[in-house]
């Protein structure tokens, strides 16, 4: 797992400031490597002369990998080097890189400039950290350094015509962290802008009137804190989990995969794998809680209708106090938001994946293409955005998808129900699942209320007649009976059993309209079209799921 750092930067350095430049970049991979171990740093860079060099060199030294991202074909790229020993430079710094991704050309757009700002959008579209080594003044150049940061910063490149903003312009976005090295320009006019001074470094986001700080902000250090727990937890769990998510590829055999599908099967897997793990954490600390619950209603109604000896009460209180414990390990181990996160995370990598196999994704696009996914919730659910973005990197550009995904796509994603495969009958098994034990819990709750009532009319009938120890034993059970029914429910409502039994049935009917759609054309463009918004849909629905059940944490003394 990586945490990749853009950067951006002028061409145009003053000389003398460079050893001092190196020495701030220095400092800035250093800090995020001790803060973020379990994170491998890794760089997107164009390698232009200037900022981009003097960075690659110094993650180089550091043995940071990093990624050549050229805003054209190379042999075009390098028309802009005009200096035999700029061009060997170049050329050198290329070939030591881990990756080369060419971006693709438009007919409609036909600058450079326009070029270089596609450039800007795909870097500050992948990265956790843009770095930039900038003067702080404002420049309308399309696709300067200055343009780039303010698209970081905004979502929107003004003067570019090409992709809109990746983000939704009222929400809040969780991707516009720069950590700015202020730099002078070997020009006449090079100085850094007003209240800036040379080799200052500082952190800023869109948040806070861009206000520069030396810390990094604290709701950006709980992204990556959960991103490096996710490289953690995949690390730690990786040989030690007794079962294994299937690969959706498992069946794609004899097919030649697109570039970059193999990386997110791999992060699907992980993200299932431990959300299955955690899954079951949750599950057996709700059940526990809810069990201890009832025994701790026994033990006080007994102890209340019997003369019973004191270390009843002893027990009533080490039950108590065993929930505190299962609830205080709960929630130190984070083993609800993880399973929460974890569950996003791998249904957001399933569109992904099949999206990029099916070719539903514009192969010219360089933006991230999966900007709506929880854009407009809490800014702490950035990582799992981030996480989908390494996937994305390596999404193939510049050339259309195999038609043949497209029927592999189909019958593996949506399915059918008859053969048990894919979501739609994934969702109908569910719908049908939950229903029946909602209506079961529905039978027992009303069994054990109502048969608690009953007793209480007998009792009342009955007078003060009748023996004691039977009547003792029946107030127990009058008391107990609907204890059990109302934890039941509470149980029943914690699981959000009827809430989804709705979501099963809607999803289940999406798949099964979209399984007629596909079936009733061939024209692969529509095809496509259905799963763009089948796959919206999925996305959606795994948004309202994630907010649903962040609404039921393990609690203990509020069942």
């Amino acid at each position: 797992m990586h945490l990749i750092v853009g950067v951006t930067g002028h061409r145009d350095l003053v000389e003398q400031e460079e050893p001092a430049l190196r020495g701030r970049v220095r400092n800035f991979f250093s800090f995020l490597s001790d803060r973020y171990p379990d994170l491998e740093l890794k760089l997107l860079t164009a390698l232009a002369e200037g900022a981009d060099r003097l960075v690659a060199r110094v993650a180089a030294d550091l043995g940071i990998p990093y990624t050549a991202v050229l805003p054209m074909p190379q042999t075009d790229y390098e028309k802009d080097f005009e200096a035999e020993d700029d061009l060997a430079e170049f050329r050198s710094l290329l070939a030591n890189a881990d990756q080369v991704i060419e971006l693709p050309a438009q007919s409609r757009i036909t600058s450079r400039n326009s070029q270089y700002a596609k450039l800007g959008l795909f870097l500050s579209n992948h990265c956790q950290v843009l770095l930039a080594l900038w003067d702080g003044k404002s420049n309308a150049a399309v696709g300067g350094t200055a343009h780039i940061v303010n698209y970081h910063l905004t979502g929107v490149m003004e003067g570019f015509e090409g992709e809109l903003s990746p983000a939704s312009l009222l929400a809040d976005n969780e991707n516009d962290l720069v950590h700015q090295v202020v730099c002078s320009r070997n020009r006449p006019d090079g100085t850094p802008a007003e209240g800036f001074s040379a080799l200052d470094a500082f952190w800023f986001c869109s948040r806070r009137d861009r206000e520069r700080t030396p810390e990094m902000p604290e709701a950006y250090q709980m992204q990556l804190d959960r991103l490096q727990r996710f490289a953690r937890d995949w690390k730690d769990k990786e040989d030690n989990l007794s079962f294994r998510s299937s690969s959706l590829l498992a069946d794609a055999i004899g097919m030649e995969l697109p570039t970059g599908a193999h990386l997110t099967d791999q992060l699907f897997q992980a993200a299932d794998s431990l959300a299955i793990h955690y899954q079951r954490r949750v599950n057996s600390s709700l059940r526990a809680l809810h069990l201890l619950a009832i025994m701790m209603g026994l033990v006080f109604l007994v102890y209340t209708e019997f003369d019973a000896p004191g270390y009843m009460v002893l027990i009533f209180l080490g039950l108590f106090f065993a929930g505190v414990v299962m609830h205080l390990i709960g929630s130190n181990r984070e083993w609800h938001r993880k399973y929460l996160d974890y569950r996003a995370l791998a249904e957001g990598l399933r569109v992904q994946l099949y999206w990029n196999l099916a070719g539903v994704v514009d192969s010219s696009s360089v933006g991230f293409a999966y900007d709506n996914f929880l854009q407009t919730q809490d800014v702490d659910l950035g990582w799992i955005r981030h996480v989908m973005r390494q996937a994305s990197i390596n999404r193939v550009r510049g050339k259309s998808a195999d038609p043949a995904w497209v029927k592999w796509v189909i019958e593996e994603w949506i399915g059918e129900p008859v053969k048990g495969q894919g979501q739609l009958a994934y969702y109908s098994r569910k719908q049908m699942y939950n229903t029946s034990r909602f209506r079961r819990t529905q039978i027992l709750g009303n069994l054990c209320l109502w048969v608690g009532i009953t007793i209480a009319v007998l009792l009342y009938l009955q007078g003060s007649g009748g023996s004691g120890v039977t009547r003792q034993w029946l107030l127990v059970l009058m008391g107990a009976l609907p204890l059990v029914a109302g934890i039941w429910d509470a149980y029943s409502h914690k699981k959000a059993e009827k809430e989804l039994i709705k979501q099963y049935g809607f999803m289940s009917r999406v798949f099964e309209k979209a399984r007629k759609l596909v079936d009733g054309s061939d024209d692969i463009v529509f095809q496509r079209q259905v799963l763009k918004a089948l796959g919206q849909a999925a996305l959606d629905e795994g948004a309202e799921w994630l907010l649903m059940h962040r609404e039921r944490p393990l609690e203990h003394g509020r069942l």
